[in-house]
C-alpha cells in the first residue's frame, strides 16, 4: 500500500487572510470555502485546509519549490512585509540559507505559523 498525505488542517485567527497570504506567497490560488475550511492546494495535490480558531500553537510547513521560482517567492515574502529568516530558530533575520546546495527561507504567516520554502530537500537529492 502506498501512503500519501491528502490534507492537513491549519488553525488560523482568520482562515481567509492566512490562506490567501500563503497562496499569494507560493503563487497559487486559495480555494473557495468548503464547510469551515479555506483550502490551499499544493502541486502534489495536498491541501492545507485553513480553519478559524482562537486556541492553537504554531505549526511548521515546508514547501519544496523549483529553484527558478525561489526569487519570485522571496520577492513576494519581502513585499508582504512578513518577517523572514535563514534558520529555524529565527536567527538570520532578513537572510536566506544555502543548505544542501540549494536555497531556503523561513517566514511567519499572519497567524504566527512558521512556513518554509526550500529548493533542495534536507540531505540533498536522493541517489537514483
Amino acid at each position: 500500500m502506498s501512503v500519501t498525505l491528502d490534507h492537513i488542517i491549519v488553525p488560523a485567527r482568520d482562515k481567509r487572510e492566512s490562506a490567501e497570504f500563503l497562496a499569494r506567497i507560493l503563487g497559487v490560488e486559495a480555494g473557495e470555502q468548503w464547510g469551515p475550511f479555506v483550502p490551499v492546494r499544493t502541486g502534489n495535490g495536498v491541501t492545507l485546509d485553513y480553519m478559524d480558531s482562537t486556541d492553537f500553537r504554531w505549526h511548521h510547513c515546508a514547501f519544496l519549490v523549483p529553484e527558478e521560482e525561489f526569487d519570485g517567492i522571496l520577492a513576494r515574502i519581502r513585499e508582504s512585509g512578513a518577517r523572514f529568516y535563514a534558520h529555524p530558530d529565527g536567527s538570520g533575520e532578513g537572510e536566506i540559507n544555502r543548505n544542501d546546495g540549494g536555497r531556503g527561507v523561513y517566514f511567519d504567516d499572519p497567524s504566527g505559523h512558521h512556513m518554509e520554502v526550500l529548493t533542495v530537500p534536507y540531505g540533498g537529492w536522493p541517489e537514483d
